[in-house]
């Protein structure tokens, strides 16, 4: 890395694993080193699923001991996945946080909509009726509510046990459903209706925003500032919502594009200069979240490389993955099913649900480990392309590419698979999407890049080397 140059780190922390990313702009590139990455293990207690956030904090503390002895680290920021919260009172975490995979949320939704109509929904907040978003989870949650004064999703927790600072950054606050969609502040009104005390709701910020140093704690066990061995370093708020970050990361040329950032979950869409709220949106279940700059991401939510991660762990681990779809390259036809099927959403035995979907659809089962994966994959794909098709007509926008990034961009197959099923051509990369945003807008924030959204783009750009497929037959 550039030897003086100032470096930012970005704390990155998905749904199945977080790492610790340590980035360096000049020259108009950006020089990358992960750190650190740690598996992200959630906790069935008295049978409910939760997220052992405090594990995840001390990971993140490790990580960024690693960072800052790496190099110069002058700012911080932290992007974690949506709708997940703690509650705290007089600053403590009331209890672990609920996993959106949990089974009880289900029951918020009915909650919800017997007070406020699903249309009426859509046109205060631009979500689709997603179970796991906050708003439900939240209806499900009454008694911890009661007593809670502060109410932080995951990226703003741990930002919050860094610096004392407990707000919320607004992309990430625009999955809670809570958000208004016409002027980007807490909607009270719904609040109230649902039972949510406007107290717990935080002050929010804008990515870029300056969240102070590190508090002595954090600071002397990562070892910078008055009581380390490094100079201060500061908190500085990012698209917190990891696939607002992601989305920055797209080295696109033009705004012609749609995105599939693709991890656990397939986040597919487009960029827009505003929210597209027609009730053919709402009934295609395209959801409207907030990006950096005041983009609107207008995006469908897809179930994504869970399907194979849940598949693998189901057969024992996920150390063959590279050798399954080395078999699935060589499997003829598969039948396609539908990814978004709620079976699928919480853990489980996945091929077996899969093969069940498959025979109440009168469609053959798949017999061998090998054509399960090539069928996820091409189900998978499908639903990627359908989904491009129809943010391109709701939103009115061409599209000649799609950006794939993301872990699933290192999956050749299903860049190709996505590649012949949309028509488009697909640009696969970078990986590390979500850190090189987080760190992009950390480093325009403190002056090491500057410019709007292409700007950074082109920083991407000149930095990676995405491979590209084109729409022939896989």
């Amino acid at each position: 890395m550039t030897s003086g140059a100032m470096a930012f780190a970005a704390v990155d922390l998905g749904a199945t694993s977080g790492r610790v990313v340590v980035g360096v702009p000049a020259g108009g590139t950006l020089a990358l080193r992960e750190v650190a990455r740690f598996p992200n293990e959630p906790l069935t207690t008295g049978g409910v699923l939760r997220w052992d956030v405090r594990a995840l904090y001390r990971q993140t503390l490790a990580g960024l001991a690693a960072a800052v002895r790496a190099a110069p680290v002058v700012s911080v920021g932290v992007d974690a996945w949506a709708v997940d919260y703690g509650l705290l009172r007089d600053g403590r975490l009331l209890g672990d946080p609920f996993h959106y995979r949990d089974a009880r949320t289900a029951a918020g939704v009915t909650a919800v909509h017997a007070r406020v109509d699903p249309a009426e929904l859509y046109a205060r907040n631009g979500l689709a009726q997603l179970p796991f978003t906050t708003v439900f989870q939240l209806a499900t949650d009454a008694p911890a509510l009661a007593h809670a004064d502060r109410l932080l999703l995951i990226p703003d927790l741990v930002t919050y046990w860094f610096t004392g600072q407990a707000v919320a950054e607004r992309t990430n606050a625009s999955t809670t459903g809570l958000l208004s969609i016409r002027d980007g502040v807490w909607d009270a009104e719904l609040a109230a209706r649902l039972g949510i005390p406007e107290r717990v709701l935080p002050p929010l910020v804008e990515p870029g925003t300056p969240l102070g140093r590190l508090t002595g704690e954090a600071a002397a066990r990562i070892g910078v500032g008055a009581g380390g061995t490094g100079a201060a370093v500061e908190m500085t708020a990012v698209g917190s919502h990891d696939t607002a970050s992601a989305v920055v990361a797209v080295p696109a040329a033009d705004d012609a594009f749609a995105y599939v950032s693709c991890g656990t979950w397939g986040l597919v869409g487009v960029e827009t200069e505003a929210p597209v709220l027609t009730e053919d949106a709402r009934r295609a279940g395209f959801t409207n979240e907030g990006g950096v700059n005041g983009r609107t991401r207008f995006l469908r939510n897809v179930m994504g490389l869970w399907l194979l991660t849940e598949s693998m762990r189901t057969w024992g681990g996920t150390a063959g993955i590279e050798g399954l779809l080395a078999q699935a390259e060589g499997v003829g036809d598969v039948p396609v099913f539908d990814v978004d099927d709620p079976r699928f959403l919480a853990p489980g035995d996945m091929p077996a649900r899969i093969n069940a979907w498959l025979r109440e659809h009168d469609l053959p089962p798949c017999t061998t480990r090998a054509r399960l994966v090539r069928c996820i994959v091409e189900s998978l794909a499908q639903a990627f392309a359908d989904a491009v098709a129809a943010a391109s007509r709701l939103a009115h926008r061409d599209v000649r590419v799609i950006h794939l990034v993301g872990g699933g961009a290192q999956n050749a197959l299903l860049c190709r698979a996505t590649a012949a099923r949309s028509g488009l051509p697909v640009v696969a990369g970078p990986v590390e999407a979500t850190a090189i945003g987080n760190i992009l807008v950390q480093a325009r924030a403190h002056g090491a890049v500057r410019g709007d959204l292409q700007a950074l783009r082109a920083v991407v750009a000149a930095s990676t080397r995405p491979l590209r497929y084109e729409p022939a037959a896989p």
